[in-house]
């Protein structure tokens, strides 16, 4: 990939030979326009378009864009820290070639993720997409490890003749029922249709819970190309609802009360082509290293919600006994669990064994995220963490007494309390470096703020068309 480790301005001689065929090609399809894409620390999609003629000038100079952005709220107010949130300077926005791609769902336009760099050519501290690159260089340079990835997208599906603001839901029908699939089956061929077209390879499509929801699982990959997956296929999906009439939301909860749209996360680590978590000698099929890293993220499930469930209204969703993953708990295919253990079917071990990291929404930044997932289950194996005793059934059920003895503790109740654990995470805080630290916690502090005193209704309907 175009990583940028040593970023030049006026862009490397390979990259200008590779443009001009790129470009060539788009405009042969019909592509005007190209996207460039970034998530922000809020985990609102922000994006700047050039027109097809001036990719070469975006791969060699960059597109400008404030830093503001990294203290930028999901209603567009602005946080400061005493580095980040000031109307000063400039940033610029490189397009990573290898993401390029010719959006069958928006004739006429591209999509590419870019890297942010800053205007002396060094890598920008808050950009969260060379965090997570990083992240998983280190991992690679220092432990011989790599990871495969990827993210699960619900979302809602509203009409698009509801009022304004509100969410009326375009399907009813049972849940996972095929009333809802017939019903939408020409909006969700035209999608499955459009990602064939950007050559992402869907696993499942289906009707979910909620009224009005689906889910969409991709194949893994690894975990930068994942992270840019999750917003290239959120982009395709609204831009399919747009032709068909309809509104998306992938917030955490687009009601008050009910089931809302998560986020998960599914993770393996592997070395030298190998699944580290089958084949193993501990339990499942883990080896060592797989478990170690398991009970990392595991034991920074309190912390790393302020990432993984940044938004107030991702406590709407984050509530007992509804499949969301709420307990520091583990457990084989225990879907209340917050770390499910996945072994895949039988015959496919070591190729599908994985973690699935319960507790995570939309609202997310996805580079933010896996980075974070991935430093809290390195750490774990650093230290040799071994796993607690696994849970079965619904958490919420234990008393007191038992959950104490299976260290079973409720997660943040609030984005205020999760941005305290995060703020008290040394490994953390280290991996994200002082200044998107300091973002992060500026960011949940100031959503809180922003809703404070809000009933649960009022808290969804602020959030409900922002992600």
């Amino acid at each position: 990939m175009t990583t940028f480790a040593d970023p030049v301005p006026g862009g490397r001689p390979a990259d200008l030979r590779r443009v001009a065929a790129l470009t060539a090609g788009l405009a042969a399809r019909g592509v005007h326009g190209i996207v460039l894409a970034y998530v922000d620390t809020a985990g609102v999609g922000r994006v700047k378009t050039v027109p097809t003629a001036r990719l070469e000038a975006a791969v060699s100079w960059g597109v400008g864009m404030s830093p503001v952005f990294d203290t930028f709220l999901a209603g567009d107010s602005v946080v400061t820290t005493d580095v980040l949130g000031s109307p000063d300077g400039d940033l610029r926005l490189y397009p990573d070639l290898d993401g390029l791609v010719a959006l069958a769902a928006q004739p006429g336009w591209a999509w590419a993720p870019v890297d942010r760099i800053t205007q002396e050519g060094t890598r920008h501290p808050g950009c969260t997409r060379t965090f997570l690159r990083r992240v998983v260089t280190d991992a690679a340079e220092r432990h011989g490890l790599a990871f495969k990835a990827a993210i699960e997208i619900e979302w809602s599906v509203g009409a698009g003749s509801a009022p304004a603001g509100e969410f009326v839901p375009a399907v009813r029908g049972p849940a996972y029922g095929a009333i809802r699939q017939v019903e939408l089956s020409d909006y969700t061929a035209d999608l499955l249709a459009a990602c064939a077209a950007q050559d992402v390879a869907v696993d499942q499509l289906h009707p979910e819970y909620a009224a009005g929801q689906f889910e969409i699982s991709v194949g893994a990959q690894d975990p930068v190309a994942a992270a840019d997956r999750s917003v290239l296929v959120r982009q395709t999906i609204r831009a399919v609802a747009q032709r068909h009439g309809l509104k998306v939301s992938f917030a955490p909860a687009v009601t008050g009360d009910g089931v809302g749209n998560g986020g998960h996360l599914h993770l393996s680590c592997w070395r030298d082509g190998r699944n580290l978590h089958a084949g193993g000698d501990r339990r499942y099929g883990m080896t060592a290293e797989a478990e170690a890293f398991a009970a990392g993220v595991l034991a920074r499930l309190p912390a790393l919600t302020a990432v993984t469930a940044p938004s107030p209204a991702s406590y709407l969703r984050l509530r007992p006994s509804q499949w969301a993953g709420v307990f520091t708990a583990w457990g084989r295919e225990t879907r209340e669990a917050a770390l499910r253990v996945i072994t895949g079917t039988a015959g496919r071990h070591a190729q599908d064994a994985n973690l699935e990291v319960k507790p995570v929404d939309l609202a997310a930044n996805p580079y933010l995220a896996l980075g974070c997932v991935i430093a809290a289950g390195l750490d774990g194996m650093a230290a040799d963490r071994v796993l607690p005793e696994e849970i079965t059934g619904d958490p919420a059920r234990y008393g007191p007494r038992e959950a104490a003895a299976l260290d079973v503790r409720r997660l943040p109740r609030s984005l205020p309390e999760a941005a305290e654990a995060f703020r008290a995470d040394p490994v953390l805080r280290a991996a994200l470096g002082p200044v998107l630290a300091d973002a992060v916690t500026a960011v949940r502090l100031g959503e809180a703020a922003a809703v404070d005193g809000l009933d649960d209704t009022r808290v969804a309907a602020a959030y409900r068309w922002r992600y």
